[in-house]
């Protein structure tokens, strides 16, 4: 696996510092960073929920490289044929007086995000090239993998504290304010603190995450693609998170994480039927992944498996949302 892992990344590498030096009059690039991306086991849309997920970072990644320049400008190119022109951009590091503002292309928004609340200054100016095998739209996190990169990146020109958490909820709020993208907390905190060869528990309301080992040699985790896109600001994901904050309150809690299936049928006539199969899903996701963990913990596979076949089956009837699907095999 890390074998696999160091050739997909030297590819990116060598197509990122390529095109550097073509666009840059042939200087190399002083800096190389890369930050991985994710598919989620088991946890679907409890983690705006203040609930549990158990995602693992993937050898798909993205990697930027680049050089700092003393002019004050940034200038950034992306390789992705799917990201719309331009593919260059180019604005003033921001100030204290000259804050960055989204627009034009969408892509950059999220690197401009990241820029923007980055957590030390002031950066300087630089030169750097984006090159990922992150699929855009596929489930996969391209974007968490962008703006973890992009924040890496800047703690070579700047360093901050070093905090994961602070690094994680700052690519966050760069997601939140910059692309319009509401989402949860997993994607950032998976790229920041993955490891191989492990899923990673993260809490949701306490921020406190654990590392769950998966290299048992009769295990295999196999990731398929469903072939469905999705457009992150113009999904229904948006739509889905205000639905599951409306079910919370007429349950009279602050989150789902704090309701029991009990709860959501004491409540059922005040929800509409499609909230009641939002909250119905969460409640019993975040349940679902408190036992899968146990179950991983206790290498109880057959059990593990099933829960995720359970967790497929109620995001199908309560959020219908397939993309990229993990399963467990075992081998043998």
């Amino acid at each position: 696996m890390a074998g696999r892992r160091e050739a997909d990344l030297g590819s990116l590498l060598a197509q990122a510092r390529e095109t550097y030096r073509g666009a840059f009059a042939g200087a190399d690039p002083e800096i190389a960073v890369s930050a991985p991306g994710r598919v989620n086991l088991i946890g679907e849309h409890t983690d705006y929920n203040q609930g549990f997920v158990l995602p693992m970072a993937l050898q798909l990644g993205t990697v930027m490289v680049g050089s700092p320049r003393r002019d004050g400008t940034i200038a950034i190119i992306t390789t992705a044929e799917e990201a719309e022109e331009p593919k260059r951009v180019q604005f003033p590091a921001p100030t204290e007086g000259n804050t960055l503002r989204p627009g034009e292309p969408h892509w950059a928004n999220y690197v401009k995000g990241v820029i923007q609340h980055y957590r030390a200054g002031p950066l300087p100016g630089f030169n750097a090239v984006i090159a990922s095998n992150v699929p855009l739209g596929g489930g996969l996190s391209s974007s968490a993998s962008l703006e973890v990169a992009t924040y890496t990146f800047l703690q070579q020109l700047c360093p901050d504290d070093g905090d994961l958490v602070a690094k994680a909820l700052a690519c966050q709020k760069a997601e939140h304010t910059f692309a319009g993208m509401p989402c949860g907390i997993m994607d950032q905190f998976i790229s920041v603190m993955g490891k191989e060869g492990h899923a990673l528990l993260i809490d949701c309301r306490s921020l406190e995450t654990f590392l769950l080992p998966l290299t048992d040699p009769s295990l295999v985790v196999l990731i398929t693609n469903s072939n469905v896109r999705h457009a992150l600001t113009g999904s229904e994901y948006p739509t889905r998170r205000r639905q599951c904050e409306e079910a919370a309150k007429a349950l009279g809690k602050a989150t789902l994480r704090e309701a029991c299936m009990a709860d959501l049928e004491a409540a059922r006539t005040l929800l509409s039927e499609v909230v009641y199969r939002r909250a119905r899903h969460v409640i019993g996701e975040i349940e679902r992944t408190s036992r899968a963990v146990q179950a991983l913990q206790a290498k109880d596979y057959r059990t593990f498996g099933r829960l995720m076949v359970e967790s497929h089956n109620s995001l199908r009837y309560g959020c219908r949302q397939p993309c990229w699907v993990g399963t467990l095999q075992l081998r043998g």
